[in-house]
């Protein structure tokens, strides 16, 4: 059984920035994560907020920030499921579910981040990877000069609509409340060609027999039914966090994500948070950045004062 000073499970940017600072503290990282590193940015078209980076794509960022993590030969990368956290004092076992594998370090930070909400309604199951998506990058392309709808109304809803409006025939966005996004994507999407917003809406179900047809919502204010043709849609309704896999841990608030103080510290001793999973009202690549350097330096003197 391998044993590390620090296990970081999820690869996103917290995770990958806790590994290069668990590192840089000399520490023996394992950083675990069941797919290939980047965590959400990966489905990112463009990301403009990354401070002194410009305009770049998600994908590109990601493999750049892995390739910082293996410039340090202390910091070792496995694609594993984690299925379980134990805490035995000042050893955590992780449990992961391929090959029933096993490693133990002195610290563990959890960055498993989130994954995209769902609004469990009529035809969502029944289209879901044939004609619903979550990824408008993975997708998208598949709907060039098609008509499509977006449901959602904030940044990852906007951006993910700015992208999809250059290739497709027709863009319907229908959100719950109005545009909530950053000013200046929402005003870059409304003043778009083929694009039609629809605030205030409640989304009823999703039509068709053997393909999507359409979606039929009703308005929050005057309970007026549409229904919009279309041939595909993206849904961007919020996320969950993936923390499933904690749940015995005793760190999870009544919304499951990993309750932190200021310091990334959960209430048990040698277990830490950072990224998306986390309890905080702002998620960025840059915050979770933050929280993952924050989360390593806190590992690295909890495990020196071991």
């Amino acid at each position: 059984m391998a044993q590390y000073d620090l296990i970081i499970i999820g690869a996103g940017p917290a995770g990958m920035t806790a590994a290069i600072y668990g590192a840089r503290a000399d520490m023996n990282v394992l950083m675990l994560d069941k797919l290939a590193p980047g965590g959400q940015i990966i489905n990112t078209n463009e990301i403009q907020n990354y401070t002194g980076v410009g305009t770049v794509n998600g994908a590109e960022l990601a493999y750049q920030m892995f390739e910082h993590t293996q410039q340090f030969d202390t910091i070792t990368f496995d694609y594993a499921t984690v299925k379980e956290v134990v805490d035995n004092g000042k050893e955590k076992l992780v449990r992961c579910e391929e090959d029933d594998k096993e490693f133990t370090a002195s610290s563990v930070i959890l960055a498993t981040g989130t994954r995209p909400r769902c609004l469990h309604v009529t035809g969502e199951d029944k289209f879901r990877g044939n004609g619903i998506s979550w990824c408008a990058i993975c997708d998208g392309a598949q709907y060039r000069d098609k008509d499509v709808v977006v449901i959602g109304g904030g940044n990852s809803a906007v951006e993910e609509s700015i992208f999809l409006a250059g290739i497709v025939k027709s863009l319907t966005i229908v959100t719950m409340f109005d545009l909530t996004a950053d000013p200046i994507a929402c005003d870059k999407l409304r003043a778009m060609d083929k694009v039609t917003v629809y605030p205030y809406q409640d989304i009823l179900e999703f039509m068709g027999d053997s393909h999507l047809e359409g979606v039929r919502f009703r308005s929050t204010k005057t309970g007026e039914e549409k229904t919009v043709s279309c041939d595909g849609v993206f849904e961007y309704i919020g996320l969950t966090p993936t923390t499933e896999c904690f749940k015995d841990l005793g760190v999870l608030n009544d919304m499951g994500y990993v309750e932190v103080n200021d310091r990334m510290v959960t209430k048990v001793p040698g277990i830490f948070g950072a990224g998306d999973c986390i309890t905080k009202n702002l998620r960025q690549v840059i915050t979770a950045c933050a929280d993952g350097a924050i989360a390593a330096q806190e590992a690295s003197h909890y495990v020196k004062n071991l």
